[in-house]
C-alpha cells in the first residue's frame, strides 16, 4: 500500500504511483506535497497508472503545482520502463492512453532491465485551434511575441500538449528563468505553455533551455525536444532525424513526411519505497508553499 518508484529522464525526474495502491485521493494539494522537495519525495511531476479506456494502460501527468499534463515524452518513457521492471507486462511494444492521446513505446531491454525506450508521440500540428494560441485559426510558425519590454519571434507547436519556440543566438540559463514564467502565462495562451530557447548548430543537433509549464526550469523534457525538432525542421533549418542537446543529456527525434514524431532516448529508476505514516499524516494535514 502507498508505494512509489522515482525515476528520471535525463535529469527529468518523476515519482511514480498506482492508483488502486493509493490509501489517499490525489488532489492538486498532494501532488504539490509529494513533489516538493524538502517537505515530500521530491520531482518534476507524478506519473499516476489509472484505469485506461481504450488500451492495457492508463496514464496521468501532474505537474508539480498541481496541474494536469496532456503530455510528457520523459514521463511516458518513464511509465513505460516501470511497467516492464515491476511486472505489469512483458511485452516490449505496448500503447500507453494519456491525456495527450494514444501512444505507442519501444523497449530495450538490457538483462531485465529497461535501458532505452522509444516512443511514437504522434502528429505534430502548428495550427492555432491545437496549441492553442489565440487569434484567427492559422498556422503560429514565426510569429511575434511580445513581452513588457522584449520581443520575439516565436513558433507555436502542438504534441499533445502546448509549446512555444523561440530561436536565440545564445542560451542563458538565468534568461529562461526570467522569461519563462511571463510567456508560460502570455495572454496569446489560454492553457499557458511550455517554453524553448533554441540555438541551432547543424542540420542535425539542436540545443535547447526549457521552462516547463507548471514545473518551472528543466533539465529535460521529450515533449520539448520534439516540438523543437518539428518547429526547426518546418522553419527548414534542419533535416527529418535530429538530436536535441539540453542540459541533462541527449534524445533523437525523427520527423516522419507526414510529421508523425519520434523520440528515443534513455532512462533510469533512482529509488522505491512506501510513503511513511508521518508522510501521509503530513499531506492530509499540511500544504507547503
Amino acid at each position: 500500500m502507498n508505494r512509489f518508484v522515482k525515476s528520471h529522464g535525463l535529469g527529468n525526474d518523476y515519482i511514480v504511483l498506482n492508483e488502486a495502491d493509493l490509501s489517499f485521493r490525489l488532489t492538486p494539494e498532494t501532488v504539490r506535497f509529494l513533489c516538493h522537495r524538502h517537505y515530500g519525495i521530491g520531482s518534476d511531476g507524478i506519473l499516476v497508472l489509472g484505469a485506461p479506456r481504450t488500451s492495457p494502460f492508463g496514464l496521468r501527468i501532474f505537474n508539480p503545482d498541481g496541474s494536469e499534463a496532456e503530455k510528457s515524452g520523459n514521463g511516458i518513457r518513464i511509465f513505460a520502463k516501470y511497467l516492464f521492471d515491476h511486472g505489469y507486462t512483458r511485452d516490449t511494444a505496448f500503447y500507453i492512453e494519456t491525456k495527450g492521446g494514444l501512444v505507442r513505446v519501444e523497449l530495450k531491454v538490457e538483462g531485465d532491465r529497461v535501458t532505452l525506450v522509444t516512443v511514437e508521440m504522434g502528429r505534430v500540428s502548428f495550427q492555432s485551434s491545437d496549441i492553442p494560441v489565440t487569434g484567427e485559426n492559422r498556422e503560429v510558425v514565426n510569429e511575434e511575441l511580445n513581452l513588457t519590454e522584449e520581443r520575439f519571434q516565436f513558433t507555436g507547436v502542438s504534441v499533445g500538449n502546448p509549446h512555444c519556440v523561440i530561436l536565440a543566438d545564445a542560451l542563458d540559463p538565468d534568461e529562461v528563468r526570467r522569461l519563462g514564467p511571463q510567456i508560460e502565462h502570455h495572454a496569446l495562451f489560454p492553457q499557458r505553455i511550455n517554453v524553448q530557447f533554441v540555438k541551432v548548430g547543424s542540420r542535425d543537433r539542436v540545443a535547447m533551455l526549457i521552462w516547463e509549464r507548471g514545473a518551472g526550469y528543466t533539465l529535460a523534457s521529450g515533449s520539448s525536444a520534439c516540438a523543437v525538432a518539428a518547429a526547426c525542421h518546418r522553419l527548414g533549418l534542419v533535416d527529418n532525424q535530429v538530436t536535441i542537446q539540453m542540459p541533462g543529456g541527449d534524445l533523437a527525434v525523427t520527423i516522419q513526411p507526414d510529421w508523425e514524431l519520434t523520440m528515443r532516448g534513455p532512462v533510469s529508476e533512482v529509488c522505491t519505497g512506501t510513503l511513511s505514516a508521518d508522510l501521509l499524516e503530513q499531506i492530509q494535514s499540511t500544504r507547503p508553499a
